[in-house]
């Protein structure tokens, strides 16, 4: 089980995972962009396959919470979508405005996440509108899961453009909320790329204890707040 760290302890443990985050996700586009011939990638793959025995020497079960995490606030250091140390985040850089019940991520999406040629995967679209719909609602005090997602795609999303996807909180009823959000590119703000709706639905404190009881841990960031 992932142990528990003082403060101290956890900002240096998460200095160190952010660099390898970056390393390793320069490898990932290293290794979908890659011409070199295949004895260099036979080299490659011995010294991942070192890489992952050096890794896996202490490892987590997969339901258990980074000691790097905050599930309070739902601080995910590993997130696919911002964490520093995911390997497979793009990453995006979200700025929290609570007084406005809204939240902005700023992204350059790369090879590694492409779907059609030159273009952003649609999936990959999706879970960026995903997180800010979500986050919009809990910077603003109303944690959640997503209920239900609807995303309209405008136009082509480009590889490589730094893109600002912004949500926001519209409304809330108890503990259902609703949220918009849209993505576009930074030097083209007045056209919409993507968009996207969801409900979002703040567990009740017995059902969460179920919902994440396998990580023995309190987690509070997806729960109904007084």
């Amino acid at each position: 089980m992932a142990r528990e760290l003082t403060p101290e302890q956890r900002g240096v443990r998460r200095d160190a995972v952010a660099e390898l985050g970056q390393a390793l996700r320069d490898l990932v586009d290293a290794a979908v962009r890659t011409e070199v011939p295949p004895d260099r990638l036979a080299e490659a793959t011995r010294a991942a396959r070192d890489l992952t025995g050096l890794l896996s020497e202490d490892l987590r079960e997969v339901h258990e919470i980074a000691s790097v995490d905050d599930p309070a606030t739902g601080e995910r250091w590993y997130s696919p979508v911002y964490g520093p140390g995911s390997p497979v985040a793009p990453p995006m850089v979200v700025q929290d405005r609570p007084e406005e019940r809204r939240c902005v991520g700023r992204v350059t999406v790369g090879k590694q996440h492409e779907g059609p040629p030159g273009l952003v995967h649609g999936g990959v679209v999706a879970t960026l509108l995903d997180h800010v719909l979500a986050r919009s609602a809990r910077a603003a005090g109303h944690g959640g899961l997503t209920a239900s997602l609807t995303v309209s795609y405008r136009r082509p999303v480009h590889l490589g453009v730094p893109l600002v996807v912004t949500g926001e909180l519209v409304s809330v009823e108890g503990r259902r909320a609703t949220a918009t959000a849209r993505v576009v590119a930074e030097d083209a703000p007045e056209i919409t790329l993507a968009e996207g709706e969801a409900t979002l639905v703040a567990l009740r404190a017995d059902r969460a204890s179920e919902v994440f009881a396998r990580t023995g841990r309190d987690v509070g960031a997806w729960t109904s707040r007084g």
